[in-house]
């Protein structure tokens, strides 16, 4: 695939399902690629970064922002994992989700997969990667579920 943007939109409709990469990396994206392999790197919107092209497995890793847009945008898309209420102030500051908080989990995440970390009115509180597949995380009452790269902080 020669195109950039195409593979970048593939990996995304791959990683989190179809149509999310139409969604999310519209035609003004800007990519930066790593000087020393010439691979794609990263990708920005407007000065901001929305994702990372991981070099270990060739996945995106989502910004904040990134994950806000694929909220609004794409609610059925297969990434998102619902926190409790009442502990939604500490994933947002960059706490790890664990398994005892998760109200809600879409079936299709898988351990590893990149996530998106929910309150209960639907709002992006973090990004993350999942410890433990779905079943797991609605089963096991104890333990790390997401381990959680970027919370939201004060952000709005």
């Amino acid at each position: 695939m020669e195109n950039p943007l195409n593979r970048i939109r593939s990996i995304a409709d791959y990683q989190y399902g179809v149509g999310v990469g139409s969604q999310l990396f519209p035609d003004d994206i800007q990519i930066e690629f790593s000087h020393s392999t010439g691979r794609i790197r990263y990708i920005n919107l407007n000065g901001r970064r929305i994702a990372t092209l991981r070099p270990t497995d060739g996945m995106l890793s989502l910004s904040v922002d990134a994950a806000r847009t694929l909220a609004k945008t794409c609610p059925n898309a297969h990434c998102f994992v619902t926190a409790r209420q009442d502990i939604a102030h500490f994933v947002a500051e960059g706490g790890d989700l664990f398994a005892a908080h998760i109200v809600k989990v879409d079936p299709e995440i898988h351990a590893k997969d990149e996530v998106i970390i929910l309150d209960e009115q639907g709002q992006v509180l973090a990004v993350g990667r999942a410890f433990l597949s779905a079943a797991e995380m609605a089963a096991f009452k104890t333990g790390v579920a997401v381990k959680v790269r970027h919370g939201k902080g004060n952000d709005a």
